[in-house]
């Protein structure tokens, strides 16, 4: 009897001891790690889209035609110093000037000018003599000058034409003239000279032109029959 008590306590100590010792190795089991993801890609890499995720391609702003200004020619270089030389002599005339009107032109024995009234005059020295004589009678000098037109000649040459009307007091004498001017500048350093002058009257006179310059006269049309 005693035998079999001992041996029911022993099979009871050793149940015991064997689910205290289950017990104690389900707690210290550590919990299972989830998987983890390749961290050595890098993060552009993570984002690149796979073939079948492509992005959506950018719409291309709609293209606008741009009217460009229309291009003004550019300016002949030198023309408006050789306008600016070309108003100097205009107004030195208006207001009888003759250092102004003298200046414009070239001091040279060389400089030539066709008067307005048939003659020659050559040299610097006789043209600014002839304007020492003149200007001093003149009076309320009014100048006109259209059709003007500077063609320039390389770098250093220029021809400006044009068409004029003058009216003036001489010696208290009112009186008018129109004609046709052309002059010849050459430039000289930074400076625009007239080197000629040719000015003829605009209305000559019939009789003194030859008949092969003579302009025929127009036929008259035949009047309409009754």
């Amino acid at each position: 009897m005693i035998r079999k008590v001992v041996v029911i306590v022993f099979l009871v100590l050793t149940v015991s001891m064997f689910a205290v010792a289950q017990n104690s190795n389900s707690s210290t089991t550590k919990p299972a790690r989830p998987r983890a993801t390749n961290t050595n890609k890098s993060a552009d890499q993570s984002q690149q889209p796979t073939d079948t995720e492509k992005p959506a391609a950018k719409a291309k702003p709609p293209s606008r035609s741009i009217n460009k200004p229309a291009m003004t020619p550019p300016e002949v270089p030198g023309s408006a110093a050789v306008v600016a030389a070309f108003n100097t002599l205009l107004d030195g005339i208006r207001h009888a000037d003759v250092k102004a009107v003298t200046n414009v032109y070239w001091n040279s024995p060389r400089l030539v000018l066709f008067n307005y009234n048939g003659t020659l005059t050559r040299g610097w020295d006789q043209m600014r003599k002839n304007r020492e004589s003149s200007y001093p009678e003149l009076k309320d000098v009014k100048l006109d000058v259209r059709d003007i037109s500077v063609t320039m000649l390389g770098r250093d040459g220029a021809v400006v034409t044009c068409t004029w009307t003058q009216t003036q007091t001489y010696k208290d004498a009112p009186e008018t003239a129109s004609g046709r001017m052309t002059l010849v500048f050459k430039r000289f350093g930074n400076s625009w000279k007239a080197i000629h002058l040719h000015t003829s009257t605009d209305t000559p006179n019939p009789a003194s032109i030859p008949p092969s310059e003579q302009t025929p006269s127009p036929k008259p049309s035949p009047s309409p029959t009754p």
